[in-house]
C-alpha cells in the first residue's frame, strides 16, 4: 500500500501564559515567530502561535494555544515529550544556556543510541534536545543560541500509552510506519528513510493514568502529519475508514493548511494536514512573518474584540528579523 503521509508538520500543545510561551520559544528553543493567529474552533478568543526553523518548514513547526489557567491532567495517552534535534557534541552547550536561563532540564540521556536533555516549559510541557548528525534542515539563530548549536526541527514525539499493541497496529496499518527497535519501555517506529522528522516512539507505562483529552495548559493536544495534497488528505481517511477507525473528522479548512482528525486507540489526537497555496505568506509578507496578529476572513468582524480578549505579547525582534 502506498501511504499518503510523510513526516511531521506540527506539534500543537497547550501553554499557560503567552508571553511565557513567547519568551521560552524565542529566546531559549531559539526559533523563530512564524504567525500570530487565534484558535479557530469555539467562540472564545484565544491565540494560536506558530514557531519554527528558519525556512518554517514541515516537521519544524511547534504551535500553542496560551489556555491561561485552564489546566491539563497529563497522564498515559498524551504526547509526554516533544524532541528537537540538534548537532553532535551541543549538549553540554544547550545544559550550560538551559541552566543560564533557569530551566529545569534532568541530565543527559541516551535513547537508541542518541543523547538527549530533557527539559521543561514553564507550563510544564517537557521537550527534548536530542543529537542527530544527518538532519541538515536550516536552522534559526539568535544571539543566545548560534547556528551551529539551534534546533534543526523535530526529531519526533514520545508517546505514553498503557499497551503497545493497537498503537503500533495504528501506526504501522494506517500510517505505513515500520518498528525499527525497542529500548527499555520505548518502542521506536520511523516511516519513510526514518530518522529526524520520521520518528515516533511508543513509552510503555501500563501502570500511569489517563491524561485529559481537552485543551488544557501543560499538556500536547495533537501530533500533525503532512501529506501532500487534499488528494492525500483524502486517501488518508479512506485508509482510516477500510481498516475501521470510523472516527476520523471531515477535512477542516485552517487557512493556512487544511486538516483531518484521528485518535489512535492509545488516545494521542493524529492529525493529517497539508499545505495550501501561500500558506503562512497568504495575508503577511515573508519579512514580516509572526510580527502581527491575524485573523482568518471569516472572523475579521471581531477584531477589536479578540484583541480586547487576548493578553498583549511582545514578541522580540530576534524571533523576527535576521
Amino acid at each position: 500500500m502506498n501511504y499518503p503521509l510523510t513526516g511531521y508538520h506540527h506539534i500543537t500543545a497547550c501553554a499557560a501564559g503567552a508571553q511565557d510561551d513567547v519568551n521560552f520559544f524565542t529566546q531559549v528553543v531559539g526559533l523563530r515567530m512564524a504567525k500570530q493567529t487565534v484558535l479557530m474552533d469555539g467562540s472564545i478568543p484565544i491565540y494560536h502561535l506558530y514557531y519554527s526553523n528558519a525556512n518554517i518548514e514541515p516537521g519544524s513547526i511547534m504551535t500553542t494555544f496560551p489556555y491561561g489557567r485552564l489546566k491539563g491532567r497529563k497522564g498515559s495517552g498524551q504526547v509526554s515529550a516533544t524532541a528537537f534535534t540538534v548537532a553532535p557534541g551541543s549538549l553540554p552547550f544547550w545544559s550550560d544556556h538551559l541552566t543560564k536561563n533557569k530551566i529545569p532540564q534532568q541530565a543527559a540521556a541516551e535513547r537508541f543510541g542518541q543523547k538527549f536533555i530533557r527539559f521543561s516549559h514553564p507550563s510544564g510541557l517537557e521537550f527534548e534536545v536530542i543529537e542527530d548528525r544527518e538532519d541538515t534542515r536550516e536552522p534559526w539563530s539568535t544571539p543566545e543560541v548560534g547556528k551551529s548549536e539551534a534546533v534543526r526541527g523535530f526529531h519526533g514525539s514520545v508517546l505514553s500509552v498503557r499497551e503497545i499493541p493497537e498503537t503500533e497496529r495504528f501506526f504501522i496499518d494506517a500510517l505505513g510506519f515500520c518498528k525499527t527497535g525497542v529500548d527499555g519501555n520505548y518502542h521506536r517506529f520511523e516511516t519513510g528513510a526514518g530518522g529526524a522528522n520520521r520518528t515516533v516512539t511508543l513509552l510503555h507505562e501500563p501502570d500511569r493514568l489517563a491524561g485529559s483529552w481537552t485543551f488544557g495548559a501543560g499538556t500536547v493536544h495533537h501530533i500533525a502529519l503532512w501529506g501532500a495534497d487534499d488528494d492525500a488528505l483524502a486517501q488518508q481517511k479512506a485508509i482510516y475508514e477500510e481498516l475501521g477507525y470510523t472516527d476520523a473528522s471531515e477535512i477542516k479548512d485552517r487557512y493556512y493548511f487544511h486538516s483531518m482528525y484521528c485518535r489512535c486507540p492509545g488516545g494521542i489526537l493524529v492529525e493529517s494536514c497539508c499545505n495550501v497555496p501561500g500558506g503562512f505568506e497568504k495575508d503577511e509578507e515573508r519579512t514580516k512573518l509572526g510580527t502581527t496578529l491575524h485573523l482568518p476572513p471569516w472572523w475579521a468582524d471581531r477584531k477589536q474584540e479578540m484583541l480586547a480578549s487576548l493578553e498583549p505579547i511582545r514578541v522580540p525582534e530576534i524571533a523576527t528579523l535576521h
